[in-house]
């Protein structure tokens, strides 16, 4: 039977991170807590008029080999570990001087940290904590008895039961066991993904992956689903560093569209262009480059204004008035810009349920990482597809070579398509998208329904003909068979980019030959499922 409340008559604090811990030890003392500590922070304890008790104390034996040895030691962990209502560990307790220990104070050596900014191996090594994960272990295992704290934002909980119950309740030592068992994995994983790196296994025999959770979300995909939102892996800007300035909270689908289309829009260099990317449900339906994020949102939209209501907007600029005006004037889900002027803010206030983030800067599209999938017991991994049309090598395979403006397009039009779900299919003109056919069993019928959609916006907006008269087109993969160039010739295609590789790419080139167009092979495929 576990007893609700345990009192806290000592403490041992072990911290490399010290927000918070001068505070937090004074109170603790006025409760009437003995506190014992090590190292750096028994020094800034009594730096600060408290009195402390060394961890040498106790065990007998001085920090050694650099404070490596200074907490393992079973006058320590006998103090963490003993069953408070079991007979014999009382005993042993007895004979051995060995004094409880009621709440345990630890976090770990900055490894992450050291990581991250660079560290030599030998440093990360050194950063590698040991009697920390031990004690933070023995104390969350011991939790019937013994609270544990490994984050400075649980000081205050603590307290509270200090101060209301005069002791610790079990609910209480139970959730922090939870938040110290986590740490501790996570710990581990940043280690052993650390060691894989550096030994360059591209497929270690396990894969860890942590997450700390950003936002319990209302439901996922759909109302009868759960979901949360986690931050985890390498730091990218998107939606997990996104503030989000106004608007009611995000959704699942919201976040998994608001990331899709960030990505995408990371694809255009903005000290070339403006550019915006629409997206509804994960796939773009409209991106366009401008002289003004103004400019650029208005050509987007053309391209399906049906799609377009209640999507995504992402920009790789900072958010001015005159774009904001002319983005609020449908309904809108989410904007996503690097930054946001005030007088934006002021204009996207106006609609309170329109969220607002900012992400601070962009994500470099060649960077790499991991792309993580769940299956039925299992996860696919792979890394990034950081591929970027600037660095391939367009190889001119028909006897028409593309001009200099439709080698602006392919090449605009490719770095959509590798955001669009395969298949995919993508007609540009004027860098803008003007037909985008996703996610089809067969590649004519994404480059039907991308010619379709070019009908109806043109319907839409008044036109004579669509825009895919005199376009170029995009394809995420090769032509499997001369049939979807085909369509995109009859849609008015002049142009074609595609991968190449198919053992009917003689049959293909003779298409484009014959129809007079020009078409280049990229060598990279960018399915996307």
């Amino acid at each position: 039977m576990t007893t609700d409340v345990r009192p806290v008559a000592r403490a041992l604090l072990s911290v490399s991170d010290k927000t918070g811990l001068v505070a937090f030890a004074q109170a603790l003392a006025a409760h009437g807590v003995e506190l014992v500590s090590t190292g750096g922070t028994r020094k800034a304890l009594a730096e600060a008029g408290l009195k402390v008790l060394d961890v040498a104390d106790l065990t007998g034996f001085p920090e050694m080999m650099d404070g490596r040895v200074k907490t393992l030691h079973p006058t320590v962990h006998g103090g963490i570990l003993a069953i408070r209502d079991n007979a014999e560990h009382q005993a042993s307790m007895k004979e051995h001087a060995i004094a409880p220990i009621d709440l345990v104070v630890v976090n770990l050596y900055p490894f992450e940290a050291t990581v991250a900014r660079g560290g030599d191996y030998d440093d990360c090594v050194e950063n590698i904590d040991i009697g920390g994960p031990a004690m933070i272990r023995a104390a969350a295992k011991n939790h019937a008895d013994v609270a544990v704290v490994v984050d400075p934002s649980d000081y205050q909980t603590v307290l509270d039961d200090l101060a209301a119950h005069g002791g610790t309740r079990f609910l209480t030592r139970r959730g922090l066991a939870q938040r110290a068992y986590a740490r501790t994995a996570t710990y581990d994983a940043a280690i052993t993904t650390w060691f894989a790196k550096i030994a360059e296994e591209d497929a270690p025999q396990t894969r860890l992956f942590t997450g700390t959770l950003a936002e319990a979300l209302r439901y996922g995909e759909n109302p009868h689903q759960s979901a949360a939102f986690y931050a985890g892996g390498a730091a990218r800007p998107g939606v997990a560093t996104a503030r989000q300035i106004q608007g009611k909270a995000l959704s699942y689908n919201n976040l998994n569209d608001t990331d899709a289309a960030f990505e995408a829009v990371a694809e255009f260099d903005p000290a070339r262009a403006a550019a915006v990317v629409i997206v509804k449900h994960a796939n773009p339906c409209g991106v366009a480059e401008g002289a003004t994020l103004e400019e650029a949102y208005r050509k987007a939209l053309a391209c399906d204004p049906t799609s377009a209501f209640g999507g995504i907007v992402a920009m790789n600029r900072t958010l001015d008035a005159a774009a904001a005006r002319a983005m609020v004037d449908i309904f809108t889900e989410v904007i996503v810009a690097p930054d946001a002027t005030e007088e934006a803010i002021a204009i996207v206030g106006a609609k309170k349920n329109l969220r607002l983030l900012v992400t601070g800067s962009l994500p470099d599209p060649r960077a790499g990482g991991l792309a993580v999938k769940s299956l039925a017991g299992g996860l696919l991994v792979q890394s990034r597809d950081n591929a970027v049309v600037d660095d391939m090598e367009l190889k001119v395979v028909t006897r028409r070579a593309p001009t200099n403006t439709e080698l602006a397009d392919l090449a605009f039009a490719f770095r959509v398509a590798k955001h669009v779900k395969s298949n995919a299919i993508v007609y540009a003109k004027d860098l803008a998208t003007v037909g985008i056919g996703a996610g089809q069993m067969s590649r004519v019928d994404s480059a039907r329904i991308a010619a379709r959609k070019a009908i109806d916006a043109a319907e839409a907006a008044g036109l004579a003909e669509p825009l895919t008269k005199g376009c170029v087109v995009a394809s995420d993969a090769f032509f499997p068979f001369a049939d979807g160039l085909v369509t995109a010739i009859e849609a008015g295609a002049t142009a074609v980019i595609q991968p190449g590789g198919s053992i009917r790419d003689a049959d293909v080139i003779a298409a484009a030959d014959a129809a007079g167009i020009a078409m280049v092979f990229t060598g990279v495929r960018h399915f996307r499922h």
